[in-house]
C-alpha cells in the first residue's frame, strides 16, 4: 500500500474498528497467493487486515467478502475461526474490498513433514486436523445463516465446469494433462456423486491453512475459507488427503517420505479418524470414489496454480514466490492425469 492508501485506511480503521486508536503499522504476511495480507498494529493492540488484490480480477475469486461472512457465521460453532471486526466494500479506501479480523498468535506450518518435532508430535498434530475438519462438515448450515451458501446438489459437475473455464480465463500455455482431465473428468463422474445434499465445505483445508497453538497440538483457528461452499463433504477430504498423494515439489505433499518413522499417520489411518469424529456426516467411502476425487481434485489445483501464474505474469501476484508456484500447475496436471489412469487403466 502507498502512504495515501495507508492514511485513509487509518481514518477508515479508527471509525470503524473498536479499539483502534493512534497511528497504522503494516506489515505484509507471507504464505498466501491469493489475497494480500497484512498484519496491522495500532497502539498495543494487533489485528489482521486481508484485502482483495489490485487489478483485473477472474469473476467470483478472491472473495474476501464471502471469507468474512464465513468466519462470522462460524463464530459460535466447533469450528474455530477468527473473531471478524469490520468488512470495508468501499473501493475508495486502498483500492480493494478488505476485512478486518483478530489475529491469532500461533503456530504455522508450511510444511507437511513437520521438521524438527517428534513423532508423537507429529501424529497429535495431525489428529487434529482430522477432528477439525470433521467439525467443518458437521455444522448445522441452517442454523449458522448459510444455508444460501451454495447448491449442493450437482456439486461435482458445476466444479468441473467452473475450474475449466478459470483454467481458460488464465491460459498461458497448453498443458496436454489439463486437457486430457477436462474431457475425462465429466465422462468419469460416478453415479449418485452429484446428488448429495450437501455439507459445509472448506474449499482449501490442508496444514498451512490451520493456526495451532503456540504448544499444544490444538487448532486455534481455521483460515482461508475464500472457496469454502455447499457440497460433497467428501470433495473437501479428497482434497485433504491430496497430501498423501502428491510429493512436496508436486505441491506440499508428503508422498515419498518415511510416514512410520515421523508419526505421521498413514492415509487410511488419517481418513478412519475423520470417518470417527464427523459421525452423522461422514459418508461412505470407496476407493472409486476416492480415486475419482483425487484425479478431480489435482485438476482443480492445477487451475488454481495456473491463475497463480497468470496473476504473476501480469504483475497482481499477492506474493513473492508467486511464478514459481504457479509453475507447479503442469506437475499438478500430470498428477491428476496419472491418478485418472490408475483407476481406468487408460492412456
Amino acid at each position: 500500500m502507498n502512504t495515501p492508501e495507508i492514511a485513509q485506511l487509518g481514518d477508515w480503521l479508527r471509525t470503524h474498528v473498536a479499539d483502534f486508536r493512534g497511528g497504522v503499522q503494516l506489515q505484509q504476511l507471507t504464505g498466501g497467493q491469493s489475497n494480500p495480507t497484512y498484519r496491522v498494529e495500532a497502539g498495543s493492540h494487533c489485528w489482521v487486515l486481508r484485502r482483495k488484490p489490485p487489478g483485473v480480477l477472474l469473476a467470483s475469486a478472491h472473495a474476501v467478502d464471502r471469507e468474512y461472512r464465513i468466519m462470522a457465521a462460524l463464530a459460535d460453532t466447533a469450528v474455530p475461526v477468527p473473531q471478524m471486526y469490520a468488512l470495508c466494500e468501499d473501493a475508495s479506501v486502498i483500492g480493494s474490498t478488505f476485512v478486518v479480523m483478530e489475529h491469532v498468535d500461533g503456530r504455522v506450518f508450511a510444511d507437511a513433514s513437520l521438521p524438527c518435532m517428534q513423532p508423537a508430535e507429529r501424529d497429535a498434530i495431525y489428529r487434529a486436523q482430522a477432528q477439525t475438519l470433521a467439525a467443518i462438515h458437521s455444522v448445522d448450515v441452517a442454523a449458522v445463516g448459510l444455508k444460501d451458501l451454495g447448491r449442493p446438489l450437482q456439486y461435482l459437475s458445476r466444479q468441473i465446469d467452473r475450474w475449466t473455464r478459470q483454467y481458460r480465463a488464465s491460459e498461458t500455455d497448453k498443458l496436454e494433462a489439463m486437457e486430457r482431465l477436462i474431457e475425462w473428468l465429466p465422462a468419469n463422474l460416478p453415479p449418485g456423486l452429484d446428488d448429495d445434499p450437501g455439507t459445509l465445505l472448506h474449499g482449501d483445508f490442508r496444514i498451512d491453512n490451520l493456526i495451532y497453538h503456540p504448544t499444544e497440538p490444538r487448532v486455534l483457528a481455521v483460515i482461508d475459507w475464500e472457496l469454502s461452499t455447499l457440497g460433497h463433504p467428501l470433495a473437501d477430504l479428497a482434497y485433504h488427503l491430496m497430501a498423501w498423494r502428491v510429493k512436496p515439489d508436486e505441491f506440499r505433499g508428503i508422498l515419498g517420505y518415511d510416514l512410520v518413522a515421523l508419526g505421521i499417520p498413514e492415509e487410511k489411518t488419517h481418513l478412519d479418524r475423520y470417518l470417527a469424529g464427523a459421525g452423522g456426516a461422514a459418508r461412505p467411502v470407496s476407493a472409486e470414489v476416492m480415486d475419482y476425487l483425487m484425479a478431480f481434485n489435482m485438476f482443480r489445483m492445477a487451475a488454481i496454480l495456473q491463475g497463480i501464474l497468470a496473476r504473476s505474469l501480469q504483475g497482481n501476484a499477492a506474493a513473492s514466490d508467486a511464478r514459481a508456484t504457479g509453475e507447479r500447475a503442469v506437475r499438478m496436471a500430470q498428477a491428476g492425469w496419472r491418478q485418472a489412469q490408475l483407476r481406468t487403466g487408460c492412456v
